[in-house]
């Protein structure tokens, strides 16, 4: 994950995003995908693993590897978040009730693993130096990661216990429940968001729990007939807000992102 001499360790940042992944079967078809849909280009990582990095304007995005072995796992898109011990960590999921899938295992500078929690969404968690120019919402980074869950509240607790959010330690990310999302801060950063129901009501059991990572683009219907053309697809209809406009698409190999594009306000 380390991409610069200086760097950012996690225990500065712990609790929060600290960079997003892709492990795809076919890494030459990923690379074709996402350089065609998102304008990347791709350059090894430092480690020499086979791990691509994907950068946009010159600043990192996100890192794209191959699943190793005959796995039959889905193709995911993973959030990672910065920790102070990654041992620690992969304790307090195994105390609450949730999985560890790898690790944590030496990776580079530091320590990686992934898990799934209570409600079966994937995600990972980093102890070591983290990439020092890449923060959610700023740049070319994802420009906001978001959990769909069946049940805010109960995610929310998980990850605050597990991650250390909400609690008095300075450099700490806040969480707060606004319009029946639950949002998560670091600094005066928006970082990620947790989505259910309204937290008084019963889970809804339709939903498949699994974090969601937004990529801004300037034009959505490009990126739509892009991404088509290449063998991915539409996930769901294209959705609006006052500011902004967005789709869930599918990789070829069925992985899920968003893409967020501005509102045309020139009609």
């Amino acid at each position: 994950m380390r991409l610069a001499a200086v760097s950012t360790s996690s225990h500065e940042i712990f609790g929060a995003p600290c960079w997003v992944s892709l492990l795809a079967r076919d890494l030459d078809l990923a690379q074709r995908f996402y350089a065609a849909v998102l304008g990347w280009d791709f350059r090894p990582a430092e480690r020499d693993d086979g791990t691509m990095v994907a950068f946009r304007d010159d600043a990192p995005v996100a890192g794209v590897g191959a699943l190793g072995g005959s796995t039959g796992g889905p193709v995911v898109w993973t959030p990672y978040f910065a920790v102070e011990d990654a041992d620690v960590t992969a304790a307090r999921i195994r105390e609450r009730g949730a999985t560890m899938a790898v690790g944590p295992l030496a990776s580079g500078t530091g320590r990686a693993a992934l898990a799934a929690d209570p409600a079966g969404a994937v995600f990972g968690f980093w102890q070591g130096e983290v990439v020092p120019d890449w923060s959610v919402g700023r740049g070319s980074a994802p420009a906001w990661l978001e959990l769909r869950t069946r049940n805010a509240f109960a995610a929310a607790i998980f990850y605050g216990e597990v991650l250390d959010w909400g609690g008095e330690r300075p450099g700490c990310c806040t969480i707060s429940y606004e319009h029946d999302h639950v949002v998560l801060r670091h600094g005066h950063d928006t970082v990620a968001r947790i989505t259910g129901g309204a937290v008084d009501e019963a889970p809804d059991p339709v939903v498949h729990p699994r974090w969601h990572v937004h990529f801004r683009v300037p034009d959505l219907e490009s990126v739509i007939e892009a991404a088509t053309r290449l063998g991915g697809r539409a996930a769901s209809p294209v959705q609006t807000s006052t500011t902004s406009r967005w789709i869930v698409l599918a990789d070829p190999e069925g992985a899920l992102f968003t893409v967020v594009a501005p509102q045309d306000t020139s009609a």
